[in-house]
Formats: C-alpha cells, structure tokens, sequence
C-alpha cells in the first residue's frame, strides 16, 4: 500500500536526545525549516506532573513530496537515531501549524496554552511562512469583509493605520500577516479607498450624528 507523500511535515525535537549544534546541522540539510521557542512551559495532565517534557516543535518544507518516514529517517541520520519525534504531515494549514510554534494558533489560545515569544522563532534556510499560505476565493473574500470591519469597527484612515493595527492586533482578529493580507487588497483597491475615505470625512467634519453601532443618522433637535 502506497504510503502518503507531502512536502509539509512538522516534528518534535528533545534537548536531551539532539547533538549541541543540532540546529547548525538542520541548516546544512538545505531545506527551509521554522523551529519554535523551547516548549518548557506546556501544562501536563499525566501522573501529577506539572510540565510536559520540553520540546521544540519544527515545521520542515521538503523540495519534492516524501514520505513521512523519508523525514524521519533524514533526521535520524542527521541528528541521531533518537533525536526525531511524531513526524507527522501538515493536514491543516501552514499557517496555523506555523502560529502553534507560539500557542497563538485559534487551538491553542482556546485551550490557554502558555504563550511563547515569537522573537524566539529560528527560521534557517530563508523559511518564509508567507510562501506556504494558499487561499481560495472564499478565504479572500472572508478576508476583505473582516478589514472592512476592521477599518469601520476601528476608524482607520489609511493603510499606514491599518498596517499598525495588523501589527498590534493581527493576531486578536486571526489575521495573517500584511504581506498577504496586501495581496488580497491589491484586487480591492478602489472599495478599500472608499472606506479610508469614510473614515478621513467622518473625522474631518465630525459627523456626531451618526450612531456608531447602526450606522444610522441622528435627528439633532
């Protein structure tokens, strides 16, 4: 039986089961790969333990569909016959399984999963998540209704607001990163300028009348 085969695969790594300079070996495999924060703070629910036995999770992107297997042995051979656990294909998207690193996939932050820093992030081989997001019609179409929300919700006038807004609170709204939130905008120009636009003419002359929950306009007596 012919055995599924990807290019998206994620893994664990245990400090005490890889060589010193393991990462150094990682990025001579060649291969763009994202390595989160050290997990050490992940709340166990077995046998009265406090905290799951430290890990790093990695997210490895192969040149050509593999095997599960063709990984696992890869690394073993890399990194030792230990060193590699839970080889499993990506079967959600990359971007949540890339957001997990830090427990701020929508699973994780349902659940309170410790937060870890992004800052902690290791990305070898020019790994760029934005490569690996794909969207179809209906995911951009979700998109562009929610930062038209976002723009009426939030009172932001222009694309530099907006971008801090995604910055600060991208994460709060499941929003993906500016860059690929652009190129779902980038089709939308125009109805994005009209809602700028709302924004700057509400601000400008103050339109008090307006209540802000129905949009409907108010009869000053």
């Amino acid at each position: 039986m012919a055995k599924d085969k990807a290019r998206y695969f994620t893994f664990l790594l245990y400090p005490e089961s890889i060589p010193t300079d393991w990462k150094r070996r990682l990025e001579l495999i060649g291969v763009p790969i994202a390595i989160s924060p050290l997990h050490d703070k992940d709340k166990s629910n077995v046998g009265g333990q406090i905290y799951k036995k430290a890990h790093y999770h990695v997210v490895y992107v192969t040149k050509n569909p593999v095997t599960s297997d063709s990984v696992r042995k890869r690394i073993q051979r890399v990194l030792g016959v230990k060193s590699v656990a839970k080889v499993q294909i990506v079967v959600q998207s990359m971007e949540n399984i890339y957001l997990y690193l830090t427990h701020e996939s929508k699973d994780a932050i349902e659940k309170h999963k410790h937060k870890y820093s992004k800052a902690d992030i290791t990305l070898l081989n020019n790994f760029d998540i934005d490569r690996y997001v794909t969207l179809d019609v209906e995911d951009k179409d979700d998109m562009l209704n929610d930062v038209c929300d976002l723009i009426d919700d939030h009172n932001l006038a222009n694309m530099r607001e907006l971008r801090r807004f995604v910055k600060l609170h991208g994460v709060e709204y499941g929003l993906p990163s500016m860059k690929i939130i652009n190129s779902v905008l980038r089709a939308h120009t125009g109805l994005i300028r009209l809602y700028f636009d709302a924004v700057y003419q509400e601000r400008r002359y103050g339109r008090a009348d307006i209540d802000k929950d129905t949009g409907e306009v108010l009869n000053n007596k």
